[in-house]
């Protein structure tokens, strides 16, 4: 028999149950509503600014740099009074470049300079450099290749957008170390490597110097003593960004004597393989020699080794006397065996350079250039014609045409350009914006 009076009344952990389910659930609720706001917020905002309406004027017009005639600490005052946006900074969308393997080549070896020579042998500061510059390729505003957003403006003796194409800083040779590291963080954003912090931001300057534009874009973050920028309304946002580019690098031969791919002239490259009809596939998958410090000076492949670069790239050598031009594609047989990446630069006996760095005349002489990319198929071989001619001019590789650089005081410091250098962009007029300053 059930006793009546005992089942009618609930148990325990009904009680519990009920308790929790009047009280603490709505404690939870309210906890997550509490939270919510900011975060939905913007959300909400980032949303609004991505549905803005294509303005119907053209996309800002880019000019010279103009800077105010501040000193270091007034400069540094004004850009710090400057607030920094509150709208949200979405980073941007990977960019993957999907060109031909010469053109990943020049695009790689172009992007490597700016950042090194705009911020120095500092991995952050060159990745921050990076971002900007695949921004501005994706923008309507600037050209729509790597090289071409780089080296704009260089035909002018000040006022390019990148200073140090235009004010002699190119003339100073940066370590292969840092040459070599530089092209790695290229390479990396290339492939889709993002630099978050600074979004999509255009424009950067150092905070010890005051462009015309500072007040009329929005500053979103600061990377070191840099300070980023973007354009204001719609093009600043995300849908601004998504203009077709040109697959087509230019070859610069102002870093011809950094970079190889920028001493080949056209823009269709055939692949010229190593005697016997070899494989790249097959030759990066032999095994590698072991070649280390103690073999320079040795003789290998018939050839003398003069240098080595950092991380086994690349390999200075001089040619035997007797060897047959035509057989010197066969030293990638013994360097490059193995090797994902790699370069051999040749000279004959007599004219061959003592070591690292390179002088624009001592990669004028080289004699026998041969290069090798995995990842992107790359593989070629060019001969100096003006010392051995060729019957296929496509085996020839680009004369350095010397280009009169300006002539700017020493460095304080040797090696690549000092951080103080910027790259800057003249959107407002300049009296309406010292109004401004002067009130």
């Amino acid at each position: 028999m059930i006793d009546a009076t005992t089942g009618s009344q609930p148990h325990r952990a009904m009680w519990l149950i009920w308790l929790l389910l009047f009280a603490g659930l709505p404690a939870l609720v309210a906890r997550w509503e509490a939270r919510a706001p900011a975060a939905e917020a913007a959300r909400v905002a980032l949303v609004q600014r991505a549905r803005l309406k294509q303005p119907a004027t053209a996309a800002p017009v880019v000019q010279p740099v103009e800077l105010y005639q501040l000193d270091r600490d007034q400069a540094q005052a004004f850009n710090a009074a400057v607030p920094f946006s509150h709208l949200p900074n979405p980073a941007a969308r990977p960019f993957v470049f999907n060109g031909s393997e010469s053109d990943l080549a020049r695009a790689i070896d172009c992007l490597a300079a700016a950042q090194l020579y705009e911020a120095g042998d500092d991995a952050v500061g060159e990745r921050a450099v990076a971002q900007v510059v695949l921004n501005r390729v994706r923008h309507p505003a600037f050209p729509k290749t790597v090289c071409g957003v780089v080296f704009q403006g260089q035909e002018r003796s000040t006022g390019c957008q990148f200073t140090f194409t235009c004010d002699g800083a190119l003339a100073r040779t940066p370590s292969p170390a840092a040459w070599e590291r530089a092209r790695e963080i290229a390479r990396a954003a290339l492939a889709g490597k993002v630099f978050k912090p600074v979004g999509y931001a255009t424009h950067y300057h150092t905070d010890w110097v005051v462009p015309y534009w500072s007040s009329s874009l929005d500053k979103i973050t600061a990377v070191g003593t840099h300070l980023f920028f973007r354009w204001r309304g719609w093009w600043g946002t995300p849908p601004a960004f998504r203009l077709g580019r040109d697959s087509v690098e230019p070859v610069i031969g102002r870093i011809a004597r950094l970079s190889i791919a920028h001493r080949e002239g056209g823009s269709e490259l055939p692949g010229i393989l190593v005697p016997g009809g070899s494989e790249l596939a097959a030759l990066t998958a032999k095994p590698q020699e072991a070649i280390g410090a103690g073999s320079v000076g040795q003789i290998m492949g018939g050839v003398r080794l003069i240098a080595i670069a950092p991380g086994a790239r690349a390999f200075l050598v001089e040619l035997g006397k007797a060897t047959a031009a035509d057989s010197w594609p066969v030293m990638a047989q013994t360097f490059c065996a193995g090797r994902l990446e790699c370069r051999i630069m040749a000279w004959r006996a007599g004219i061959a350079p003592p070591g690292f760095p390179l002088s624009g005349d001592q990669l004028e002489n080289m004699s026998f250039a041969y290069i090798h990319n995995a990842a992107t198929g790359l593989q070629r071989a060019l001969w100096n014609c003006g010392q051995t001619p060729r019957e296929n001019r496509g085996e020839c590789m680009r004369q350095r045409v010397p280009v009169e650089q300006v002539k700017v005081p020493p460095p304080l410091l040797e090696g690549v350009r000092k951080k103080e250098r910027f790259e800057t962009v003249t959107i407002a007029p300049p009296n309406r914006v010292m109004n401004e300053m002067a009130n």
